[in-house]
């Protein structure tokens, strides 16, 4: 009996042990699930890299197209401010020849009492024109005895006059004009050499 006891137990041992490495094969079974779940882990690692690569790109993107709009804004509100400021320059640039018109006319000199009272006429109309010239932001350009400055004078002749240092405005051919800051005809001028 004894030996059927311990056939018995050998067996039940044997039993155990198959047991044991039947046991053993589903830990392979998980080792390779681990490892699956490392790869599909490693994989969505890697996918939110991307996703955040491309956020960050995207975010950068907006930011500077919210900085193009923001420049274009400005821009805008700039060339709106221009063009409001220098509104009426085609039409002061077009009264220009009108205005030197009339002052070749007060130049004249009479001496007949109707001949005078036109002239009065025109000289007030001329006054008035000028006014509204100037509301609207024009100036004359003063250049008698200045420095001679080719942003504001256009110079037609030299002279030699020992009145006058050089490079200095000694007549003034045709007055220049501008329009607040900008000058829309510079003055001809004739300048000492």
């Amino acid at each position: 009996m004894e030996d059927k006891q311990k056939e018995t137990a050998d067996f039940e041992q044997t039993d155990a042990a198959e047991a044991y490495l039947d046991a053993d094969q589903p830990f392979e079974t998980s080792d390779s699930e681990d490892k699956e779940e490392t790869v599909e882990a490693t994989e969505e690692q890697q996918r939110i890299l991307e996703l955040e690569t491309r956020l960050a790109d995207t975010e950068n993107r907006l930011l500077r197209v919210q900085a193009d709009y923001e420049n274009f804004k400005r821009r805008t509100r700039e060339d709106n401010a221009a063009q409001l400021k220098y509104k009426s320059q085609s039409l002061l640039t077009q009264l220009l020849p009108a205005l030197d018109n009339f002052e070749r006319a007060l130049d004249i000199k009479v001496e007949d009492p109707q001949a005078a009272s036109v002239l009065q006429g025109v000289e007030m109309v001329h006054r008035q024109l000028l006014e509204a010239m100037k509301s609207e932001g024009l100036e004359v350009i003063d250049s008698q005895g200045a420095a001679f400055d080719p942003n504001l004078h256009q110079a037609v002749m030299q002279v030699q006059d020992e009145e006058y240092e050089s490079n200095v405005v000694v007549e003034t051919l045709q007055k220049g004009y501008k329009l607040k800051d900008r000058v829309i005809r510079p003055a001809m001028v004739k300048v000492n050499q």
